[in-house]
């Protein structure tokens, strides 16, 4: 698909410098990220693992340009990031569809606002429909599909922009156990053929170590980065990874790190990819 490889050349290089960000007016502001050091280099994928309220949404909402620095820099190779940009592509929780489109005007949308002509825009959201497994949903509207679905449908909408970055904020938090891992494994799959970084915001352990080339696990808020952990697992990465003995110490790592300073347990969270009796990522 001669699209998908129009921005090979383009870089993606993300870079905090002491970065800060303080919320609020007044006497009610709080601080949500502080000195936050970080570079990731282009192509890479970067799973962001922390407790509620640590600030990983804030940093995505900071790269994404929704949220300016109280202190520091945030850049893409070398530039600024002084407002929204369709190469910075961002993925919620919950869609954005517009209800009231056809799937495949939804995924046109962003080369429809560009000036694309009509055949040529439909043809690429045709593409990127069957890249994730929907080319024949694309005359239904969003409501007559699941919810995995839906999801697939927002990933071909940000991805038709050709980002250098994708920013993912718990994408599959809101889907059932088995759709969850199959989404997991598309996303995957994605990120082999298109050249672009990925920052991926998760609660769950067991998901930031089956996805990422390094897991950057936060304190509590103020958010900070604790520890950036590179993962060696060889890609492609198959299911029986959970059992390797250095997933499940590296999983250890994670929980030890991710326990609060006040020595108290966290409430555990269940992860579709638990091992029984093994634990689970903090809530």
């Amino acid at each position: 698909m001669s699209t998908l490889a129009t921005s090979a050349a383009r870089a993606g290089r993300i870079e905090l410098a002491d970065v800060a960000i303080r919320l609020g007016q007044g006497e009610a502001a709080f601080d949500v990220v502080e000195s936050v050091r970080l570079a990731i280099p282009a192509r890479q994928f970067v799973c962001l693992l922390g407790p509620s309220g640590c600030g990983k949404s804030t940093l995505l909402g900071a790269l994404a340009g929704h949220l300016a620095p109280s202190r520091g820099r945030v850049s893409l190779d070398g530039e600024t990031v002084a407002g929204p940009d369709p190469e910075r592509g961002i993925v919620f929780q919950q869609h954005t569809l517009l209800p009231w489109k056809r799937v495949i005007e939804n995924v046109a949308f962003g080369p429809k606002m560009r000036g694309l002509p009509k055949a040529e825009r439909l043809a690429r959201a045709r593409a990127f429909l069957a890249l994730v497994g929907l080319e024949d949903f694309a005359e239904r509207y969003p409501d007559e599909l699941s919810g995995g679905m839906q999801q697939r449908v927002e990933i071909a909408r940000v991805l038709i922009n050709e980002p250098r970055v994708l920013l993912m904020d718990e994408p599959f938090g809101a889907l059932d156990a088995q759709t969850r891992l199959m989404m997991q494994e598309m996303l995957l799959d994605l990120w082999t053929r298109l050249p672009t970084t990925v920052l991926f915001v998760t609660h769950d352990i067991d998901e930031a170590l089956f996805l990422g080339d390094r897991v950057l696990v936060m304190s509590s808020r103020p958010g900070r980065i604790l520890e950036d952990i590179p993962l060696g697992f060889p890609r492609p990465r198959g299911r029986d990874l959970v059992t390797d003995p250095a997933f499940i110490d590296l999983k250890r790592r994670c929980l030890g790190l991710l326990r609060p300073r006040d020595g108290k347990p966290p409430l555990p969270r269940l992860s579709p990819l638990g091992l029984p009796g093994a634990g689970a990522g903090a809530a």
